[in-house]
């Protein structure tokens, strides 16, 4: 029997959707990550039951951290991107967290710089905070390691895909870390939306949105490059095309990198028959009923949809390209 709400909300559920096709569903996926790390700190005496643990988020990692501190006892600050809704505030101030949210602002990466610029100033102010730096902390590997051996268990597979977006660098890369200790051949399979710089694509725009949560206008120093074995960049308009499909054909009701992921882990079943193919879906299509799901009738069919192969990121293009990157450094 679980302690807290947040262990049962942490874990995953694996859905077979066809013979060779997983899907890896967490209701919210970096419960996994905060609660691991949260736990990590306290037991090697970097912080201390009520402490006040501090960090940047666009949305999904203030839940999960003010998650993580309801249950060991810890104060939650958050400073917030001005994506952060209204639900998710309301959830924030019940749950004992404060939130510092961002005027509205429609350049991303400027959002990105105002938060990390605040969180400096709050850590000048109070010293005693700790800062959780969830895209630069490896500390947030660490929950994966559960979730990898349920994979592990459960698909049974050595010829493993993994398909999901890169974000941070903890999810999907700490997935790859830990299969590939008993299964060196899983390949990794990275999901960016066109503006992300961390794999290149900053020049390219997608006039809908930068897809939140699985690119960044700031590099990550959790994105360990070289686990990568190839990159789909999805547009908005394709990724919402991928998320009303899963639904319909699946009823997974998931958010927008899940429809991103979709498309991607399909594309690489058919291309590797002898593969069984598991994408991430990272969290629960609520946040989107307005902006993806109520626009249903726009989607395309998914079967119109292709990919681009390009050999570098000057051929990139929307609405989708992909990239061999084989294991490659970081680009310049």
């Amino acid at each position: 029997m679980d302690q807290h709400i947040a262990e049962a909300i942490g874990r995953p559920d694996l859905i077979r959707l066809d013979d060779r096709l997983v899907c890896l569903r967490f209701e919210t996926m970096k419960v996994v990550s905060a609660l691991a790390a949260v736990r990590h700190l306290l037991d090697t005496g970097v912080v201390r039951p009520g402490d006040t643990l501090l960090d940047s988020s666009s949305g999904i990692y203030a839940y999960a951290l003010a998650l993580a501190c309801h249950r060991h006892g810890m104060h939650c600050h958050i400073v917030g991107s001005t994506t952060v809704d209204h639900t998710l505030r309301t959830q924030l101030a019940v749950l004992g967290a404060t939130l510092e949210q961002m005027e509205p602002c429609s350049d991303l990466k400027l959002d990105q710089k105002r938060r990390v610029e605040r969180v400096h100033e709050i850590l000048a102010e109070h010293p005693g905070h700790h800062w959780m730096r969830q895209y630069h902390d490896d500390v947030h590997y660490l929950g994966y390691r559960a979730v990898a051996d349920l994979v592990r268990a459960s698909t049974g597979s050595e010829a493993l895909t993994v398909v999901g977006g890169v974000g941070s660098g903890a999810s999907t890369g700490a997935l790859a870390h830990y299969l590939r200790e008993d299964a060196p051949g899983t390949e990794l399979v990275g999901v960016q939306p066109f503006g992300s710089v961390t794999f290149g694509a900053g020049h390219v725009a997608d006039p809908e949105i930068i897809i939140a949560g699985i690119g960044s206008s700031i590099p990550f120093g959790n994105v360990r490059h070289a686990s990568y074995d190839t990159l789909h960049w999805i547009s908005f308009d394709a990724a919402l095309a991928g998320s009303v499909d899963l639904l319909r054909r699946h009823a997974v009701f998931a958010g927008l990198s899940t429809g991103a992921g979709y498309l991607a882990a399909r594309w690489e079943r058919d291309r590797s028959p002898e593969r069984t193919v598991l994408f991430v879906a990272a969290d629960t299509g609520h946040r989107y009923v307005d902006t993806v799901y109520a626009r249903h009738r726009e989607a395309v069919p998914i079967g119109s949809l292709a990919p681009r192969q390009v050999a570098g990121q000057e051929g990139l293009a929307l609405p989708w390209s992909r990239m061999d990157w084989n294991r490659a450094d970081p680009p310049s």
